[in-house]
């Protein structure tokens, strides 16, 4: 296989597989991984494994029912393709401690597809969670919102 071929087979694996997120086609992203493995830096979240993602899957898309992502752009490198994309939902459940908002969100991330071959190991996702969390939380002052999260961490909602 060339090194056109190869970064081509990549493409199409990574568009697939964010396509078939949006559409919770979770049996087609699964599969285009033969061991599902994401990373998550901001939160220091490692789902390993076709159950572990599929939790992963059940519980963000039960809290973000219409999460969505658009891609802004897409980079080869020589071991996989670095996607910046929006991601987009509305805090339909909850996000940990903090009970549903009903609020929209949309955060600008970084999603790094590494590959072995034509083979895809990892996505490794990066994202700035005070983003999300300040849209989340709406017009509270950044006390308020520490507040309602300290809050919502005891279990008692503000």
């Amino acid at each position: 296989m060339t090194q056109d071929e190869l970064r081509a087979r990549r493409e199409t694996i990574v568009r697939e597989h964010m396509a078939d997120e949006i559409d919770h086609a979770w049996d087609k992203v699964l599969a285009t991984f033969p061991h599902p493995h994401y990373e998550i830096i901001a939160t220091g979240a490692v789902h390993d494994g076709r159950p572990d993602v599929e939790r992963y899957y059940t519980t963000s898309r039960q809290t973000f029912p219409d999460q969505r992502n658009t891609l802004l752009s897409l980079r080869h490198t020589d071991d996989g393709i670095v996607v910046e994309f929006i991601l987009e939902g509305t805090q339909l459940g909850p996000l940990g401690p903090l009970p549903a908002t009903g609020r929209p969100f949309a955060c600008q991330m970084t999603a790094f597809f590494l590959f072995e071959g034509e083979t895809l190991v990892c996505e490794r996702i990066y994202s700035d969670t005070l983003t999300i969390v300040r849209q989340l939380l709406g017009d509270m002052t950044p006390m308020e919102a520490l507040s309602a999260l300290v809050s919502a961490a005891k279990g008692k909602v503000a």
